[in-house]
């Protein structure tokens, strides 16, 4: 992992390599979470075997065969990039070797995985499947922004959870700030916070592009402010962490989470949680992605 020195908790792309992000559990200093980001050539393959891990490949750009001993799926329709429509996704069950092969000019794809024991059947997500879950609009005014959900809280899955989304240029996003990092239940044993690992992966609608991210505690023991760039990633080990998109620039981040459950309650910040009130409407730049894309491609 090519860290920046200026924020530690900043991963910056490796342009050099066809994997341009790897963030492992070591790298990160946490107890869940795994990241790996490729680009491959046509024909060329990404082989391996999931061990003793689940793990979730999010198509970024292009097509691609996947084959396993439990099954082989290839993408149709597939987006350009994330710019242009929705994704396909594999879920790969732990002790499940896999070739995943390039089978577009260029194949961009991202991977989350994390140690699980649950034993299940791999699934195949195409951008139908997505569409069928439905997109999320929240917020609203200049903190307006789409949810994609991909694999979502309660799938019947082990510990991962992933969703995509997208910031309007100059909008706030993950905001109010919100934190997952205590976990909490009720009285009946309802899950109020989970304590998640996380990790946002950008990608924005033009190179120059840029998003800021704050990391921050209550207390301040932890509080860092990053400028991301495309393809760099950034961990959230705890505390709130918003997002501001620069202004002239959609941004795309891809989100994995894990940790104590499969669940994305979370606790707000108290200082800001009066915004919630305040909204007029949603953007009406919004969705800036749809199925339709990837059928028009």
């Amino acid at each position: 992992m090519i860290q920046d020195p200026k924020c530690p908790l900043v991963s910056r792309a490796n342009k050099n390599d066809q994997r341009y992000q790897k963030i492992s559990v070591a790298d990160a200093g946490w107890k869940h979470l795994n990241f790996e980001a490729r680009t491959l050539k046509k024909s060329n393959s990404w082989e391996g075997d999931t061990g003793n891990f689940e793990m979730l490949f999010v198509l970024l750009g292009g097509n691609f065969k996947a084959a396993t001993p439990k099954g082989s799926w290839q993408t149709r329709n597939g987006r350009k990039n994330v710019f242009s429509g929705f994704p396909h996704a594999l879920y790969l069950p732990p002790q499940t070797s896999f070739s995943i092969t390039a089978d577009s000019k260029i194949l961009d794809i991202a991977c989350g995985y994390v140690h699980s024991e649950e034993k299940h059947d791999p699934v195949f997500i195409t951008p139908e499947d997505v569409d069928k879950m439905g997109i999320e609009l929240r917020g609203g005014d200049n903190a307006s922004r789409q949810i994609n959900s991909i694999l979502p809280p309660g799938s019947a899955f082990g510990r991962l959870v992933c969703v995509e989304v997208y910031t309007p240029s100059g909008n706030w996003s993950s905001f109010p700030a919100h934190k997952h990092d205590d976990r909490k239940t009720d009285e009946a044993g309802k899950v109020k916070e989970a304590s998640l690992e996380e990790i946002y992966f950008y990608k924005i609608d033009k190179p120059q592009g840029f998003a800021f991210q704050k990391v921050y505690t209550d207390d301040r023991s932890l509080n860092e402010l990053a400028e991301l760039h495309n393809n760099d990633a950034m961990l959230i080990p705890r505390g709130y962490h918003p997002v501001a998109a620069g202004h002239g620039y959609n941004v795309y981040y891809l989100n994995f989470l894990a940790g104590s459950d499969q669940s994305l309650a979370n606790t707000d910040d108290p200082d800001h949680k009066w915004i919630y009130g305040t909204w007029k409407g949603m953007d009406p730049r919004l969705p800036i992605v749809s199925l339709e894309m990837n059928n028009t491609q």
